[in-house]
C-alpha cells in the first residue's frame, strides 16, 4: 500500500484532483497520455492533471487493446508516469486487470488497486466491458465497492470515474440511454464518484444524461465531436480524448517513416523538438531524486 510518508501529498493531489471536476465555468480536459515523454509534454502544454490511456499505453508496450496488457506492464509505465509529474494523475485500469476469459479475481483486482496507489495516482477509470454484453450492474458495483473501500482505507480518497459501455458496446442499440440510466445509481452508491460514458457525442443526449446523472459525466472526444465548449455547456464536466493522442503521434511516425524511405527527404522532420529541448522535460524529475 501507499507509503505512509507519502500519503499527505497524494491525499492532497487526489483533493486537488477532485475538486477539478467541480460544477463551474471550465471543464477538465485531459489529454490522455501513456509515457513520461508524453506526460511531461502534455503537462508543459498547461495541463492541469494527467490520465492515461489503456490502449495507448497498451499499443507502447506491443499489446491490443481490451484487456490484454499484463498488470505489471501497465503499472510500471503508470509508476513512470506518475514519478515524471507534479501534477495529480488519473490511471485506466481497464476492467481491474483481475482474470481474464470471464474469470474474475478479487484479489487479483485489489492488487492491481495497491499497485495504483504505490505508482502515486489519485484515480482510476474501472469499466463495465468485461462481460456479455456487459458487466452485470451488481457484479459491476461490488468491485467499484472494493475499490472505494481498499482507497478509504489507504487515506488516498481516489477519483473512481465508472466507466459504462452502453453506447460504446453498440449492444443495446436503441436503449443504451434508459441502460446508462440504470447502472449508474448502482455505480455512485458503490462509491463511484463520476460517470463515463464513451461512444456518445450528441449534444442532446449528453446534456439529457448530465441531468439526471448526480455526479460529474465524462464524455468521449476527438475529431468530429463537438468543442469543448459544446460540451461544457451540454454539462459535461470532464471531456478525456482515450488514445486519440497516441495515435495521432503515431500517425507521425508513420509519415516520417514513409518518406524516409520512400522519397529519402526530412521534411516531415520540421518542427520537430529538438534534443535539448526533450532532455529539459526530465530535467525537474532526475533532480528530485
Amino acid at each position: 500500500m501507499t507509503t505512509p510518508q507519502f500519503v499527505p501529498v497524494q491525499s492532497a493531489k487526489a483533493a486537488a484532483f477532485r475538486g477539478l471536476h467541480a460544477e463551474g465555468s471550465v471543464p477538465l480536459v485531459l489529454v490522455n497520455v501513456w509515457d513520461a515523454a508524453s506526460a511531461r509534454l502534455v503537462e508543459e502544454a498547461g495541463a492541469h492533471a494527467l490520465a492515461t490511456s489503456s490502449s495507448a499505453v497498451s499499443w507502447s508496450l506491443g499489446f491490443p487493446d481490451g484487456n490484454q496488457l499484463p498488470r505489471a506492464l501497465a503499472m510500471a509505465a503508470l509508476g513512470r508516469i506518475a514519478t515524471a509529474t507534479d501534477l495529480p494523475v488519473t490511471a485506466d485500469i481497464e476492467t481491474g486487470y483481475a482474470g481474464a476469459d470471464g474469470v474474475f479475481d478479487d484479489a487479483l483486482l485489489r492488487q492491481t488497486v495497491t499497485a495504483v496507489l504505490e505508482a502515486g495516482a489519485v484515480g482510476v477509470n474501472i469499466e463495465d466491458s468485461g462481460g456479455v454484453p456487459l458487466t452485470d450492474v451488481d457484479e459491476q458495483a461490488r468491485r467499484i465497492g472494493i475499490i472505494r473501500t481498499m482507497a478509504e482505507e489507504s487515506g488516498v480518497r481516489l477519483f473512481i470515474n465508472a466507466r459504462t459501455d452502453t453506447y460504446l458496446s453498440g449492444r443495446f442499440r436503441e436503449r443504451a440511454f434508459e441502460e446508462t440510466l440504470r447502472r449508474v445509481p448502482a455505480y455512485l452508491a458503490a462509491g463511484a464518484d463520476g460517470i463515463f460514458v464513451p461512444g456518445v457525442t450528441d449534444l442532446h443526449v449528453l446534456h439529457e444524461l448530465s441531468r439526471r446523472i448526480p455526479a460529474p459525466l465524462n464524455a468521449l472526444a476527438g475529431v468530429g465531436a463537438p468543442s469543448v465548449g459544446e460540451l461544457h455547456d451540454a454539462g459535461v464536466r470532464r471531456i478525456s480524448i482515450g488514445g486519440n493522442t497516441a495515435k495521432a503521434a503515431y500517425a507521425t511516425v508513420s509519415r516520417v517513416a514513409a518518406e524516409v524511405l520512400g522519397d529519402g527527404n526530412w521534411s516531415e522532420l520540421a518542427g520537430a523538438r529538438s534534443h535539448a529541448e526533450m532532455d529539459a522535460l526530465f530535467a525537474r524529475a532526475r533532480a528530485r531524486e
